[in-house]
């Protein structure tokens, strides 16, 4: 667990968000996997938030339980020496909406879409966002 004050380590922020991911692309509910493997919806939110650090045994379990090898939760994970951690800080807002209701019905629809038709929807979402932050010229 990490210690009261400091921020947790970057390799457990990131196990936590490689948790949420996978859940979410397994289409399986916080409720669900904490169910799975015996544990509190408040526990596994804690584990995805890096807020408790997770066991190897527990690592194990989840994996087990989404049907991944242990070695998902550490893909993308610097090695030692390559990188400092600011390499490891991934957007929690995305994770977050992702794995909300929206995100889940928003990712499903996209899917359904033909490649052409989903890179024409990225194209006009990615307008949409340029136009909204552009300088107003009123």
């Amino acid at each position: 667990m990490p210690k009261v004050g400091r921020d947790p380590h970057p390799a457990d922020l990131h196990v936590g968000r490689q948790i949420a991911t996978v859940r979410v692309q397994s289409d399986v509910s916080q409720a669900q996997l904490a169910r799975s493997i015996g544990i509190s919806c408040q526990q596994l939110q804690k584990y995805e938030n890096a807020r408790n650090r997770v066991s190897a045994s527990m690592i194990y379990e989840i994996g087990r339980s989404l049907g991944v090898p242990v070695s998902r939760f550490f893909e993308g994970l610097p090695e030692n020496g390559e990188s400092g951690p600011e390499a490891l800080q991934l957007p929690v807002d995305r994770i977050g909406f992702i794995a909300s209701a929206e995100g889940r019905r928003l990712t499903e629809r996209l899917i359904q879409l033909s490649p052409r038709v989903r890179a024409r929807v990225s194209g006009l979402i990615a307008a949409i966002g340029e136009e909204l932050n552009a300088p107003s010229t009123r």
